[in-house]
This record gives structure tokens, sequence and C-alpha cells, in this order.
């Protein structure tokens, strides 16, 4: 069974927003939330909290490429987009603006369920980079703060590298702070001095 999924939609025409509903509801879905305008569905997402949003590229108002670009800067969720258009100027600006899938109308129960699922997955996929692109931020940030403090101690104190890796980890251990703190605390002490 596929994940019982909360769906914010957004389409100006309302039999769309009905098939679109029915089409989601008998794929076990939820529908959290319906809009018919780019600044109605960016309220709704912000207010109702959806885990996706299926969004007309064409509305009043805002479009659904806009739309989806402040979503996914106020909370990212994945968002498929539709359109009866497959324009390459329009994909492009939808990949931009951090849509995960986009369907071309009519849409049918069948091409709806993948495309969500894939959506999902693509987004899963996204969230994991980001977070290991930040670990691998913060692990040169903390190692470049290291190898400063090494330095320092290694000037300072006339001792070798070996040893001044040693000296730190074990005032690590003694105040039982990370590596890093303990580096940083070197860096700052000597700005002092």
């Amino acid at each position: 069974m596929t994940e019982r999924l909360r769906i914010l939609i957004a389409d100006d025409e309302a039999i769309r927003v009905m098939t679109l509903r029915t089409q989601l509801r008998s794929l076990g879905h939820d529908v959290v939330a319906e809009a018919s305008n780019g600044a109605e569905a960016v309220a709704l997402a912000l207010e109702q909290q959806p885990d996706l949003a299926i969004l007309d590229i064409r509305m009043p108002e805002m479009d659904g490429i806009s739309a989806a670009r402040e979503i996914a800067g106020q909370r990212a969720i994945p968002i498929v987009l539709l359109t009866a258009y497959s324009e390459v100027e329009l994909i492009e600006r939808a990949t931009e603006a951090g849509v995960f899938a986009y369907l071309i109308k009519p849409i049918s129960e069948e091409e709806l369920q993948p495309t969500i699922q894939l959506a999902c997955a693509r987004f899963r996929e996204f969230e994991q980079l980001t977070a290991e692109v930040a670990d691998l931020r913060e692990a040169l940030e903390a190692r470049k703060y290291i190898e400063r403090a090494k330095g320092m101690l290694m000037k300072r104190l006339g001792i070798s590298e070996a040893e001044a890796f040693r000296r730190m980890q074990v005032q690590s251990q003694k105040e039982n702070k990370k590596l890093v703190d303990i580096a940083r605390a070197i860096v700052t002490a000597h700005g002092v001095l």
C-alpha cells in the first residue's frame, strides 16, 4: 500500500479541482486544501501544512510556478505541476522553482499515483542530499578550526603536530566537549593574547 498523503490542490477551473479531488481520494489520499489561484495556494500551504502540493501552472494572481517557489521557500514539500502545455521554458522555470514532477492534462489515476510517488521519492533524496551537504560543510568548518588551533599550539609551545592534536584530544575528553569546541576556544584565546 502507498503512503496516505495530505494534499493541497490548486487549479482555477472548479471542474478540474473536483476531478482531481475525486482521483486523489480514490487513490487513498486526503485533500486538505483547495485553491483557485496561486496566492491562495501559498496561503493554504502555510496554514494547512500539506505533505504534497499539486498546482496548475496557469492560474490568476500568481501562476503555479511562482506559487511553487513561494511554497518551497516557506516550507519544503514535494510539488507536482499540472499543465496543458509542454513548453521548454515552463519546464525550465518549474525545475528552478524546485518542482519534483510534471503532469500534462488530462490526468488519469494511472499516471497520477506513480507521479506522486516519484515526486515524494525525489523529495526525500533532495532532503537527504541537503542534510549531507550541511554535514559536510560543518565537518569542513570544524576541520579548519582544528587545523588552525593545532598550528597555534605548535608555534606557541614548540611541539609537533601529533602532540598538538593529542593535547587537544585530552582537553576535549577532560571537559567532555567536542574537539572543534576546544579548537574554537584555542583560536579565540590566541586572538585575545
